[in-house]
């Protein structure tokens, strides 16, 4: 008989004693998944256009002098400052079964929609209270307008950082990824720049809504309505659809040696609180991020003085007009939404083959290099424009034009429509490669993507502060035009390419191409 051998069998402390099996990598989703959160930037974005394009004239219409407009602008970097990186770092570690970012993106456009209906209706509820029809300035209209400017710029702090930090959760640190899916970020920013540009281009929007027009709000106040009751449909839409579509895997803290693991099984430190964590971030960076923050601050001291007051140059230096008097200011600030809606094109067209020029120039930091230059040209070339205006407008008087504004020639208005063209191709880079290097850089570094991007936010909204501070009191010292703020922005945009040619480092992807290449 063969002998009867009794299995082994390990006992429950031998069982309690093995370590864990290892916690597979989280796997990328299919890019159709990101495009899909991508396109929120759509919705953003034509938020973003109407204010850019229609709200600086129009807090001058309800009686806010140029030099403080300016301040308004003031409550995006702040609320940027402040709102984006405290949005980051919960966002990192929110524990709602919706997920770790889609409760801070449904937050973030009913807040946008609330926003936009005070700034619409702003003429409106001034009258209401007590805001004379025909009169400026309108006290009442400007506090309504100041709250829901505050609130708006809250609510898109709230929806972009948590946007780009999906984007980044749902690359799975997988670096081409990530890169493809900011440009689709950038490029669906595009789509919506078209959007709200041609939107606030056109006259008569104001007759599909009809009763947008009041005693206390005029053509353009009920055009302004009508744009942001177009808005608020495309964010709702699109947030709603992606949200639905895409769903987050909860966030699960897990006390486990020092660290915490969330559902994709992604390993972060056990954090201490907020302002700390910041601080703390910001004393730990490594170089790499500390040069991207310097290029960054300064690309954006280049870009806020013009993405201000592109229209009101238009309207003011080009065009010749002043604000509420005559037809001349508001037809250069339809040419100017004009201007951004090809310059959103080009935005568009230039985001979709961002790693092929990256490729062609020999890597991401000399792209960047290259069309920083090409903006600090377009800026200074905004001098030159805007003297040729002046001649032929002085021309045409001293020929016998008259007391009315001459026609602008049409070469003038076609050269100032090719710069804002042209710089299309540099703002691509802008909204695409220093978030995803962010990004590249913090999940080598293993820090949160949310708190990261918040990080960065810091060097895009403290320029932007310093601008919307200096640049009113500036240009009112060179006599009240947007010119002194455009070349200053020229020479921070030639600062900025010079230090992303000589300091900025590569990505780890294309530093070991670059390497590979080196050793043959």
């Amino acid at each position: 008989m063969a002998a009867n051998v009794k299995e082994a069998k390990p006992s429950s402390l031998s069982l309690e004693r093995q370590p864990p099996p290892p916690t597979p990598p989280p796997r990328p989703r299919p890019m159709r998944v990101l495009i899909l959160v991508a396109s929120i930037a759509a919705g953003i974005q034509f938020g973003w256009a109407l204010q850019l394009s229609l709200l600086t004239p129009y807090v001058q219409l309800l009686g806010i002098k140029h030099t403080w407009a300016a301040f308004i602008w003031l409550c995006g970097p702040i609320s940027g400052m402040l709102v984006q990186p405290t949005v980051g770092y919960y966002s990192d570690r929110c524990t709602s079964r919706f997920g770790r970012r889609s409760p801070f993106i449904a937050a973030g456009a009913g807040l946008v929609a609330i926003a936009v209906f005070l700034i619409g209706f702003a003429a409106d509820l001034g009258h209401l209270f007590g805001d004379p029809a025909k009169r400026t300035p309108k006290p009442r209209a400007i506090v309504v307008f100041v709250v829901g400017f505050w609130i708006l710029d809250v609510a898109n702090n709230m929806l972009q950082g948590p946007c780009r930090a999906l984007l980044a959760d749902l690359a799975a640190e997988n670096h081409s990824k990530t890169r493809t899916a900011n440009a689709f970020y950038s490029f669906f920013m595009a789509v919506g720049n078209v959007l709200g540009f041609a939107a606030g281009s056109y006259r008569h929007l104001y007759r599909v809504f009809p009763f947008t027009r009041t005693s206390a709000c005029d053509v353009y106040c009920a055009n302004l309505k009508s744009c942001f009751f177009i808005s608020i449909a495309l964010l709702l839409t699109l947030t709603t659809v992606a949200l639905t579509c895409i769903r987050e895997k909860p966030f699960v803290i897990q006390e486990e040696e020092g660290k915490h693991v969330n559902g994709e099984g992604e390993r972060r430190r056990v954090t201490v609180p907020f302002f700390g964590e910041l601080f703390a971030a910001l004393r730990d960076l490594p170089r790499t991020m500390w040069v991207l923050l310097l290029v960054t601050c300064l690309n954006w001291i280049a870009w806020f003085p013009f993405l201000l007051f592109d229209t009101d140059w238009m309207g003011k230096e080009v065009y010749g007009g002043t604000v509420g008097k005559g037809r001349a200011y508001d037809q250069g600030v339809r040419a100017g939404s004009l201007g951004l809606m090809l310059n959103s094109v080009v935005l568009g067209v230039t985001s979709l083959t961002i790693g092929a020029l990256a490729r062609g120039v020999g890597g991401v930091k000399r792209l960047w290099g290259t069309v920083n230059l090409i903006l600090a040209v377009c800026l200074a070339m905004t001098v030159l424009v805007t003297k040729e205006a002046e001649h032929a407008r002085h021309a045409a008087h001293v020929g016998g034009g008259g007391g009315a504004v001459p026609p602008l020639p049409g070469r003038i208005k076609a050269g100032a429509l090719v710069l804002f063209a042209v710089l299309g191709i540099p703002l691509a880079i802008t909204y695409s490669i220093p978030f995803a290097l962010a990004s590249i850089f913090s999940a080598s570094s293993g820090a949160g993507q949310g708190l990261s991007l918040g990080v960065l936010n810091l060097a895009i909204v403290i320029p932007q502060m310093f601008v919307s501070v200096t640049s009113g009191p500036w240009d009112d010292l060179f006599g009240g035009g947007n010119l002194p703020a455009f070349v200053v922005g020229a020479i921070a945009a030639t600062a900025s390419a010079v230090l992303s040619f000589t300091m900025l480092p590569s990505p780890p992807a294309e530093a070991k191409i670059e390497m590979a290449a080196g050793g043959h």
